[in-house]
């Protein structure tokens, strides 16, 4: 056996596995994506390719979020199959232990579990945001307009925000010391360029005071004035209008958020919930491959298809609330995340090196 050319039962299993998993993830996602589509159908007054457009960015979202489920409803049919079939007897006479027989599901669980973690990198994330657009009947309505929010000991007000073009018109700056402006830059156009915004024809209102009371002010222009150092198109975006974004952006706007001593809960929240909350289907995944039966005479199939699917649904069910939870604030994100998760694996390892020699 070899990395390049596995041996023969581990391309049976993972054969096996990616076709149930390919079956199941694509099945629930299309199911999803056409619900939805017949749901808002009414609204999506547009021509029939914005429809089909429209069906493609929900099925994106489909697949982001239900690719878990996907997982462990794999590993449940795939071994209820082999032990009805009486394969998984069959290898075991072979010598074949567990954990031999487990390793080719949790290598293709993985790999899954590695590409959306990837496509959650990329505009992959956004799929939700573009449907909406189309749902609103939006296609180009790309601008944002009137946001204020603090950056480092300014504030910053943007009448208006194009994120696709990268461009600010009309962007006023205000340091505020106390009680009082210190200074304001206004311009009438800013570009992103490299990690940063540059403010065009900038003019610069310093004000002077003398014993608290402002009696006069200085003006300076200036060509151009850098600024929002760190502060993406997406991010003020996301900021202002609570739009979604993926890994890297949400990352970024953690460490910008943190820089400003502000409430980072419900980015942190967003970014366990893409990279963190689903490696429980990997957990789930070691859970019931060693907990159901692998004989087929000692299995109620009826029942343990019910109680896997049931511990299934209510283990999403509560990471999901706890999610909610995290988001909104009312516990930190890393108690309602991390810390199942966390729990979850610990159980996991416990029944891998324990349930070796268990065949019920």
């Amino acid at each position: 056996m070899s990395l390049f050319y596995p041996s023969l039962h581990f391309r049976y299993l993972a054969k096996h596995y990616i076709n149930n998993l390919l079956a199941i993830l694509f099945g629930l996602s299309f199911a999803f994506a056409a619900i939805d589509y017949f749901q808002y159908a009414q609204e999506l007054n547009t021509s029939s390719n914005y429809k089909i457009l429209y069906i493609f960015y929900m099925w994106q979202e489909a697949l982001g979020m239900l690719y878990p489920l996907a997982i462990v409803f794999a590993v449940i049919m795939t071994k209820l199959a082999l032990v009805k079939n009486n394969t998984m007897g069959a290898l075991h006479a072979f010598g074949y232990t567990k954990k031999r027989l487990f390793l080719p599901i949790f290598v293709v669980a993985s790999l899954t579990y590695a590409l959306f973690l990837y496509l959650h990198t990329t505009d992959f994330s956004y799929a939700k945001d573009k449907a909406n657009m189309l749902l609103d009947n939006q296609v180009h309505a790309y601008n944002v307009n009137d946001m204020f929010f603090k950056y480092n000991d300014t504030f910053v007000y943007i009448k208006k925000l194009d994120p696709v073009k990268k461009k600010i018109e009309g962007i006023t700056i205000f340091k505020v010391s106390g009680n009082q402006v210190r200074y304001t830059i206004s311009a009438p156009v800013a570009v992103f360029h490299s990690d940063e915004w540059i403010a065009q024809d900038a003019t610069v209102k310093t004000h002077i005071y003398k014993k608290g009371k402002l009696i006069r002010y200085s003006v300076d222009r200036k060509e151009r004035i850098a600024t929002l150092h760190g502060y993406k198109p997406k991010i003020i975006e996301s900021l202002y209008e609570g739009k979604a974004l993926n890994i890297i952006d949400a990352y970024n706007t953690w460490k910008l958020l943190r820089k400003q001593n502000l409430n980072s809960d419900k980015i942190r929240a967003a970014i366990y919930d893409k990279a963190i909350v689903p490696l429980f289907a990997l957990a789930l995944l070691i859970i019931l491959f060693f907990k159901l039966p692998f004989h087929a005479r000692m299995m109620n199939l009826g029942g343990v298809v019910a109680l896997s699917l049931g511990a299934t649904f209510l283990v999403w069910g509560i990471l999901f609330g706890l999610e909610q939870i995290g988001a909104n604030g009312v516990l930190v994100p890393e108690l309602t995340a991390i810390a199942p998760i966390v729990i979850l694996w610990i159980f996991a390892i416990y029944v891998f090196f324990t349930d070796e020699r268990k065949i019920t």
